[in-house]
């Protein structure tokens, strides 16, 4: 099984430490795990802007990139949207896209649903509050969005179940949007931290002292409004805490 790993760029240039955890989980897999050293940005800072043309050039460049792999795995529920749900258009009938497409996954789906993985031999006695960030919560299924009304699942749940020690926190509201949404931070600053703000008193209502998820971005927006405010809890990309890294 030949693994092709894609990191997004904004992780590449300011949280490597995290894309290194996202390797060191797969070499503990066994998994062949390889990087293309010409990928870039998905395109998803472009589709959101509506730079339609830079989003084509990307798209055809990933595809390219990736499409001999058996899977692409990342640490980004967003990006693996971006590239499943968005870059059709400019694509027909291509069998390389399709591939590309029906074999990326976020980290988590692939450990949860293509490894199975049962265990992480790694220790985290600390509690967790889950961020369900809203690409890979509705559109990847990582969780159930409530507001379908069916019955309750977390893939993000279950993977840190199998880590010694964790107490995962119960949540008012367990997917909630943290105002992140890309531009849209940018250009709603105040709706932006507003609710930035509400998703971070959940977890400090919920005596939580780390929040984790699937998405560095939300977790980025959440942890710039914790460092201004000064509060006493830490954000934890998934990765970071499947990986045995310590709290400090």
């Amino acid at each position: 099984m030949k693994i092709g790993l894609f990191i997004p760029c904004f992780m590449n240039e300011l949280y490597p430490d995290i894309c290194m955890a996202t390797l060191k989980i797969l070499k503990d897999q066994n998994l062949d795990v390889d990087y293309p050293m010409s990928q870039t940005c998905c395109g998803q800072p472009m589709a959101n802007s509506g730079c339609s043309k830079d989003v084509e050039t990307l798209a055809k460049q990933f595809v390219e990139n990736f499409k001999d792999y058996d899977y692409i795995v990342a640490p980004s529920g967003s990006c693996v949207s971006m590239v499943k749900e968005h870059y059709a258009p400019f694509f027909e009938n291509s069998s390389d896209y399709n591939k590309v497409k029906t074999s990326i996954y976020e980290i988590c789906e692939f450990l949860h649903d293509i490894l199975k993985v049962e265990k992480f031999d790694v220790s985290f006695p600390h509690k967790v509050g889950i961020h369900n960030s809203c690409h890979g919560h509705r559109m990847l299924k990582l969780g159930s969005a409530s507001e379908l009304n069916i019955p309750y699942q977390s893939k993000l749940k279950n993977l840190l179940s199998l880590v010694k020690d964790i107490e995962i926190v119960s949540l008012k509201r367990d997917d909630e949007c943290c105002g992140f949404g890309g531009t849209f931070c940018v250009t709603e600053e105040d709706i932006s931290v507003a609710m930035g703000k509400d998703r971070i008193k959940d977890h400090l209502d919920s005596h939580a002292k780390v929040i984790t998820g699937a998405d560095m971005s939300c977790l980025m927006h959440m942890d710039g409004i914790i460092n201004r405010d000064n509060e006493n809890i830490k954000v934890m990309h998934i990765v970071e805490i499947l990986a045995g890294v310590k709290y400090e």
